[in-house]
């Protein structure tokens, strides 16, 4: 009777196992099992998706003739046609070729995780090769123009004579998003208010925007989000690229970039050079755009003992002498009544090593350090900032997936010194802060549908004491084609008189003392829900976000009795509230952007003071048509309003348009044409940009475009 009852279970056992056919999906050229495949069976039309081993079974329950079709990101659309019923094995192996032009996986590093950006609980937006590659011959000295075209991002130019910008995230100030090279916070303190975005993208693989609170990972600074710059790393076969770029504002770029890898060495080298000659646009006698000589070096050092280390050592390099101010005195030197000048000189220098090993059992450990050494004198007239800066970075992490966790714990120690010189005729004084951390972050896929994940950071810092940084993130698939994000963090932000809103009143009529001040402290809570699908010939993507920022004692320079600024903190708290929506239609060889954000951007004390210089609302769109390998063009329009640039005044509204158009000879050779400011909107149309005499002016703060209008071609070279 056992026996019977064996026999009996095990061909009911067979039985059920025959009922079921499993595709196995991979990559026809690598092998490699191809995970959130959508699968489609016609005329059921029942929609699947393939899981992270590249598998999905369906019922062999079926009668009369199915199609199935399955369709992925950078893959040629593949069907299989079945005739029920099945009796065939029980798997059928699904090979996928890659289109040409093949959209490659995108992987986000600043999470720590190295995951896929779909998988991430918390919004993440990547510019990747091909919009970098596009801005190499639109703006190859800096990344103005390309995180512009960010409708959640505000370019803003602090020093009308300098021409120095910032960053503002989601309506607040530029000192509350962290910018990091390669995850390392190498631009802090002193080295924050001059020039950071002149990082050329020839060297870089992409960008790494962060929306929202992610204080947990890389220290209190992150506030309003994190913008990661990730260098490209050599491949095996060698890369060459050379640039020439030249505008009518009279700037000229030199770029170069190399990288090869061998068996276990490799080695990207990125070296370039700004030429901008200063120039007059509204013709009032002071220059509108600045003097520039700029020179960049960065090489990177990779070493691969085997397949599981990697060692990267690395040096970055700037070079950089601004002036602006009378036309006269820039092109003849001071005579008479001319006298006004103001110039910057800085060089900054870092060497970096990155020491990352995949363990045995899955983990993966990473070392990182960074030495920051940036020297600056800054002069104008009754004025000179002369002071280093010697900022550190030291972290060891670890991370690994254990079952349906996503572990990472790690600790930190950050250093930042400034010392005056000796020449110095500023009131600032020498400091020392230095930072100990210590961070976990754990996600959990629930199920397949369902991730959470939450963190937490402790922070010893030398003059302001503890703080705790905890973090909540989940997000939720209903649907294959939808995704809910919702995060909430905290962050915190230690005093610096070095700000961009101090460089914006005046360094020169700023008190140095930060004693009695308190550290700002937020909240933030972020939400999006991302829609994306996929056809054979259109892709379409949709993203509503919402989000909401409370800061805790904010800090403002705020003028006294004795008509100089000192930093203050406020008794109200800075509150942002805010939407950010963005679609993405691609169709064949058509591709649409537009985004709009809504942010307002207030003080809690009830007369409804707004934050200054931060848009209410922002309207950005990109339409560009390809021919693949032979043509690009595409024309930018934004829009910027509601801006309030005093208590009780706005700025005009503006629009501004670009274009550009790019020939591509065979696959070395590359042109772009592109025009900045199309219809010439500029301040100095709308006002004067100064005020007092030719000898002491006192200029008014930057709310809109001053260069006017500008033409550029570039030549790119690539082997």
């Amino acid at each position: 009777m056992k026996i019977f009852r064996g026999l009996i279970l095990c061909l009911l056992y067979l039985n059920s196992y025959s009922q079921e056919l499993t595709f196995i999906v991979h990559d026809a050229m690598t092998n490699e099992a191809l995970g959130n495949v959508t699968v489609r069976s016609k005329p059921t039309n029942i929609i699947g998706i393939t899981k992270k081993d590249g598998t999905y079974t369906i019922l062999k329950q079926q009668s009369g003739i199915v199609e199935f079709a399955f369709s992925s990101v950078g893959y040629r659309d593949t069907s299989i046609t079945i005739t029920f019923p099945y009796n065939d094995p029980d798997s059928l192996v699904v090979s996928m070729q890659r289109v040409t032009k093949a959209l490659e996986e995108v992987f986000v590093s600043s999470t720590r995780t190295n995951s896929r950006i779909a998988d991430l609980p918390i919004k993440v937006e990547v510019i990747g090769q091909e919009d970098l590659q596009e801005e190499i011959g639109i703006k190859p000295g800096n990344m103005s123009s390309l995180l512009s075209d960010l409708s959640v991002i505000h370019v803003q130019n602090t020093s009308l004579v300098t021409g120095n910008t910032i960053l503002r995230l989601q309506g607040l100030d530029g000192r509350y998003t962290q910018l990091l090279r390669d995850g390392l916070p190498v631009y802090e303190g002193l080295n924050s208010s001059f020039g950071i975005l002149s990082i050329p993208p020839l060297d870089l693989k992409q960008i790494e925007v962060i929306k929202g609170s992610v204080s947990t990972l890389y220290g209190g600074g992150a506030i309003a989000g994190l913008i990661n710059f990730i260098s490209k790393t050599p491949k095996k076969e060698p890369e060459l690229t050379f640039l020439l770029n030249r505008s009518t504002q009279k700037e000229n770029n030199a770029d170069l970039f190399y990288s090869k890898r061998w068996n276990k060495i490799g080695f990207t080298l990125f070296t370039g050079t700004t030429i901008q000659k200063a120039s007059d646009v509204n013709k009032d006698g002071f220059s509108d755009i600045p003097d520039i000589k700029q020179f960049n070096l960065h090489p990177r050092l990779f070493i691969y003992p085997n397949n599981r280390k990697t060692f990267t050592l690395g040096y970055s390099g700037t070079i950089e002498d601004r002036k602006g101010g009378d036309m006269i005195v820039l092109q003849s030197g001071k005579n008479g009544i001319h006298q006004f000048i103001e110039t910057n000189k800085s060089d900054r220098h870092s060497i970096d090593a990155h020491y990352q090993e995949k363990l045995k059992k899955g983990g993966n450990f990473v070392i990182k350090t960074v030495l920051s050494d940036f020297n600056l004198k800054n002069i104008e007239p009754g004025f000179s900032l002369k002071g280093r800066q010697i900022n550190t970075y030291s972290e060891a992490s670890y991370n690994e997936k254990i079952s349906r966790n996503d572990l990472v714990v790690g600790l930190n120690y950050l250093t930042e010194n400034f010392t005056k010189n000796k020449t110095d005729t500023s009131q600032f004084t020498s400091y020392r802060n230095n930072t100990v951390g210590v961070f976990v972050q754990d996600g959990i896929h629930i199920s397949e549908k369902f991730i959470a994940e939450a963190g937490l950071r402790a922070d010893r810092q030398n003059q302001f004491g503890w703080f705790a940084l905890p973090r909540i993130a989940i997000v939720y698939k209903p649907i294959i084609v939808l995704s809910l994000r919702l995060s909430t963090g905290a962050g915190y932000k230690i005093p610096n008189v070095f700000t961009q809103q101090s460089e914006q009143v005046s360094l020169k009529e700023m008190n140095p003392g930060i004693s009695g001040l308190k550290a700002e402290k937020s909240t933030g809570v972020n939400f999006d829900a991302n829609y994306h699908k996929k056809l054979s010939k259109w892709e379409a993507t949709i993203n509503q976000a919402f989000y909401f920022t409370n800061i805790n004692n904010p800090l403002l320079p705020l003028i006294q009795l004795n008509g100089r600024y000192s930093l203050t903190n406020l008794v109200f708290k800075t509150r942002t509230i805010g939407t950010d929506t963005y679609i993405r239609f691609v169709l064949d060889e058509w591709e649409l952007y537009a985004g709009y954000n809504h942010t307002i951007a207030k003080y809690s004390n009830n007369i409804h003071n707004y934050v200054l210089f931060a848009p209410q609302d922002k309207f950005s769109s990109i339409i560009a048509y390809e021919i693949e390998s032979k043509w690009r063009m595409g024309v930018d329009v934004s829009w910027v309003g509601n801006q309030y640039i005093s208590v009780n005044k706005k700025a005009p509204n503006y629009w501004f348009c670009a274009s550009m158009i790019q020939r591509n000879f065979d696959t070395h050779l590359i042109i772009v044409l592109n025009a900045e400011n199309l219809f010439d909107r500029r301040q100095g149309k709308k006002e004067a940009l100064y005020y007092g005499s030719i000898t002491n002016p006192v200029f008014y703060p930057v709310w809109g475009p001053i260069e006017g209008r500008v033409f550029n071609l570039s030549v790119k070279w690539m082997k």
